[in-house]
């Protein structure tokens, strides 16, 4: 997938994860996600922190956290961001970079994508919402999740099973099959398995629930 198309897709999940903030009650932005320790305004400060992070802003959140680990850093960082924004900051914020094409430096143009797809099931699912993404961009998600599966908790099912996409020519890895839609085998990829619907095949034993 060329830049301009990824580009594409992300606007549009964050556009449709906008609609989606928009329609929450207050105590829906408080409830947990997903992430664990991380709340639906947490979830979505993040997501739209990442057009707004350059070197001015990585830089001095590198020294805050000099020695931690890579999650532990994120999860200090997004509560930081969750504490100092309201639903109507991060609504405004998702207005503001609607076209952005800034991404975080060091990271590909993959990276917000996946971001943003993934991070949205992560605020759907654990409301009990439902949104469908675009299994092509699934994909191309997929693929970038398959090579950091060391900083999600999903390398060994990643290592250990083939993975066959149902709704599009999509087929990775080797071992015992996992099968299913393309959004759920991205779930899996990005350690998420626990909440992946409609999988079958004998790699499901290899999946840690």
């Amino acid at each position: 997938m060329d830049k301009p198309t990824t580009w594409r897709h992300i606007h549009e999940e964050r556009r449709a994860m906008a609609t989606t903030l928009a329609g929450l009650a207050p105590d829906q932005w408080e409830a947990p996600s997903l992430c664990a320790g991380w709340s639906v305004k947490d979830v979505a400060a993040h997501v739209i922190a990442h057009p707004q992070t350059g070197w001015a802003q990585l830089a001095p959140m590198l020294v805050r956290n000099l020695g931690r680990g890579y999650n532990t850093i994120m999860f200090r960082e997004v509560k930081r961001l969750g504490t100092g924004a309201t639903p109507a900051s991060v609504l405004a914020d998702f207005a503001t970079y609607d076209t952005s094409l800034r991404k975080v430096p060091t990271t590909t143009v993959v990276d917000p994508l996946i971001d943003v797809l993934v991070h949205h099931q992560d605020v759907t699912r654990a409301l009990g919402l439902h949104r469908e993404m675009s299994p092509v961009a699934a994909a191309v998600a997929a693929d970038r999740a398959r090579t950091l599966a060391f900083l999600n908790g999903s390398r060994e099912v990643v290592r250990s099973t083939r993975m066959v996409a149902t709704d599009l020519d999509w087929v990775r890895g080797r071992g015992p099959t996992i099968e299913g839609p393309m959004q759920e085998l991205l779930m899996v990829c990005m350690g998420r398995a626990r909440v992946a619907q409609d999988l079958v095949g004998d790699g499901l034993e290899l999946v840690s629930t």
